[in-house]
């Protein structure tokens, strides 16, 4: 089944259509993407999904399928409903975050990072987004990486949070919704693809000892992703780099 490009209360997403453009609505709720290859589906009630501007009818290869098979609705922050996921396969799931605990600066002495990839076709142009909180401010990445796939933007995200980290003391918490990226560089899964890719981001961590990898669950209010993402996007709608930019805390 084809895609279509709609607007989820201002957003615009993926949505399953028929030939024609039609949305393809079961029970009054639509599949829908907010990225094409981060395997994640969700549902949104059709009522919700308003015409973006875009009529182009995309093929049902532009999105990956989705990893977890959904078993039941929830109700996500954004306002469409999310799926549950099956039973953790034998390496384990990574443990999602919730929102209330997603910190706008550095916990103490503890860097937070948030880093994420975003991909327009698989491959296609493809760009990362990495923000760095400190005590005394931030630092934001915006790299637009040509033409890649989702999972090489995750992964080239984590090698820039690394490297702009090789040198810190303090302990460093990233944060990615990138199970593929927890997966291959924590959990010892098997990859077919960007072996090259992913020996560069290890040795790169390997040189941070202090920092630990988490999952956090991505367009579920937690305000360091959306960012990260939003700057992601933004490098690969541009395609241009905009380099490291600090921003420093306002002073009390």
């Amino acid at each position: 089944m084809p895609w279509i490009v709609r607007s989820l209360r201002g957003q615009k997403v993926l949505a399953r259509c028929e030939e024609d453009g039609t949305l393809r609505a079961e029970e009054g709720r639509v599949e829908i993407r907010y990225k094409p290859n981060d395997g994640k589906a969700y549902r949104a009630n059709a009522a919700n999904l308003a015409p973006s501007g875009d009529a182009t009818i995309l093929p049902d290869a532009h999105c990956a399928p989705a990893l977890d098979a959904p078993k039941k609705e929830a109700t996500s922050t954004s306002g469409a409903a999310t799926t549950s996921k099956p039973a953790a396969k034998k390496s384990g799931k990574a443990k999602s975050e919730h929102a209330s605990s997603d910190p706008h600066t550095a916990e103490g002495d503890t860097l937070t990072v948030y880093a994420d990839g975003a991909c327009s076709g698989n491959p296609g142009p493809a760009g990362l987004g990495v923000v760095i909180y400190e005590a005394s401010g931030k630092r934001e990445l915006s790299e637009y990486l040509g033409r890649a796939t989702n999972n090489i933007a995750e992964l080239t995200a984590i090698l820039r949070a690394a490297e702009a980290l090789v040198d810190e003391s303090r302990p460093i918490v990233l944060k990615t919704d990138s199970q593929y990226s927890i997966g291959v560089l924590t959990k010892g899964w098997k990859a077919k693809a960007n072996p090259d890719l992913i020996a560069d981001v290890k040795a790169a961590l390997a040189k941070v000892p202090h920092m630990k990898i988490r999952y956090v669950e991505g367009h579920a209010g937690h305000s360091g992703n959306e960012r990260a993402d939003e700057l992601a996007r933004a490098a690969v709608s541009t395609q241009k780099n905009a380099g490291w930019k600090t921003y420093k805390k306002a002073a009390d």
